[in-house]
């Protein structure tokens, strides 16, 4: 089962669209749940439901084959924490999805790195969405040190009016 969630603060029809489409449309066969939040589309080919409490959320994570989502750092890092393939579609300021394109340069990181697979549009998100059974993200590396010498170097220059 594919776990579709586009976390619960913010709603990203288009996401939930474009994976619905994928599915009638081109006849995607995995069995698809989805957390939608506040969405005003309701997907016709899968169950979606608003929100999921913290233990179901948690479970449908674990049981998951794999995992489609926007490009938020909780999903990321549960996913990552759980093992689980990950594709994300980061959510768009000219789609008033966000208020900036953060969630562009999280998803080009974390891809550059090999822990998830990208679609940035719509036109590559059936592919991607084939690919992700098969995909196996790059094991991460804790970096403490990088961490705090970059926290330490961001403290300096506070210090120093830089």
């Amino acid at each position: 089962m594919i776990f579709l969630t586009v976390g619960t603060q913010f709603p990203f029809d288009r996401l939930v669209k474009f994976v619905d489409d994928a599915v009638s449309q081109n006849g995607f066969k995995e069995e698809i749940f989805a957390q939608i939040g506040e969405s005003s589309y309701r997907p016709h080919n899968f169950e979606g439901v608003s929100s999921l409490d913290k233990r179901l959320f948690d479970k449908r994570i674990r049981e998951a084959s794999g995992i489609i989502s926007h490009a938020g750092m909780g999903t990321i890092m549960m996913a990552l924490d759980n093992r689980k393939p990950l594709l994300v579609m980061p959510r768009l300021a000219k789609y008033d999805e966000v208020v900036n394109d953060h969630q562009v340069a999280i998803a080009r990181k974390f891809e550059e790195l090999g822990h998830i697979l990208v679609a940035y549009g719509t036109k590559d998100l059936l592919q991607k969405m084939k690919q992700l059974r098969a995909f196996v993200s790059r094991k991460r590396k804790a970096q403490p040190e990088a961490v705090a010498y970059r926290i330490a170097q961001f403290l300096d220059e506070l210090a120093n009016g830089s």
